[in-house]
């Protein structure tokens, strides 16, 4: 059960890190 919370965060927090890239380009790219 632990192993499967700590890969749901993982997962999360991969993400949000591809959400933040996302964004940061779009800003760029304005």
């Amino acid at each position: 059960m632990l192993f499967f919370k700590d890969l749901f965060l993982s997962l999360i927090c991969s993400l949000l890190l591809i959400i933040f890239v996302l964004v940061g380009v779009a800003f760029l790219t304005l």
